[in-house]
């Protein structure tokens, strides 16, 4: 015999079925081609969104409070400025500083947030298309590359170090790496199969390499000083 619900109750639902439809109610569209069925990205990449954002966001904001006060007082010595090498002061009084006109970490004010604000969101299960993912890694890629613009000038042009600087690209650059893998991974950005492998399976490579070499220009810049 065929069992039936009692009259005003609803049947109950089969593990795994997706909920019903009230009648009238339309049913939530399928994602397009341009969404990826997890594109919402894992829990690790929200987690090192967030953090490298609060740390640049960190970093910006000292920057730019040292600026103000240098400003003020211009022979204010920044708490950062330690010798002769680390020496944040140097940094924030050159015209490099300054690249679009304003200074360097008011722009880091801006952007730091915006990745903050995407890792929270993954934390919490949002979930973005292919062109969100590729604008914010077309941004980090942006913040890549004026922090090498930055690095090749503090060590060979300006002759200094900022601590707080190499915070901000430290984070600009972990930001840039794990997205990229992101993408590369879900097939938002197209790249060679041996590319793909090594940005997968080895996501920690490219930023470990990139880390270690400009630690070795830094090294190698310095080194009479550093072994002095």
């Amino acid at each position: 015999m065929r069992a039936t619900s009692a009259p005003g109750r609803v049947p109950p639902q089969a593990v795994g079925e997706p909920d019903p439809v009230a009648p009238g109610e339309a049913a939530a569209p399928a994602p397009g081609p341009g969404w990826a069925a997890d594109s919402g990205a894992s829990r690790g990449l929200g987690v090192l969104l967030v953090v490298t954002g609060a740390l640049g966001l960190l970093a910006a904001w000292v920057i730019t409070l040292d600026k103000f006060t240098l400003l003020e007082d211009p022979d204010f010595i920044p708490g950062c400025s330690l010798n002769p090498v680390v020496a944040c002061g140097n940094i924030m009084k050159s015209e490099q500083a300054a690249a679009f006109g304003f200074p360097n970490p008011l722009l880091g004010l801006a952007t730091y947030p915006v990745v903050l604000c995407v890792g929270m969101s993954l934390l919490a299960g949002a979930r973005f298309p292919r062109g969100y993912w590729l604008t914010l890694n077309a941004g980090t890629a942006f913040g890549v590359g004026f922090c090498t613009w930055l690095q090749f000038q503090s060590l060979y042009r300006i002759n200094s170090l900022c601590l707080w600087c190499c915070l901000a690209w430290a984070a600009t650059l972990l930001m840039f790496w794990y997205v990229t893998s992101y993408n590369v991974s879900r097939g938002f950005l197209p790249v060679p199969a041996g590319i793909r492998v090594v940005l997968t399976e080895f996501s920690w490579a490219a930023p470990v390499l990139h880390m270690g070499v400009i630690g070795m220009l830094i090294l190698t810049r310095w080194w009479d000083f550093w072994i002095s």
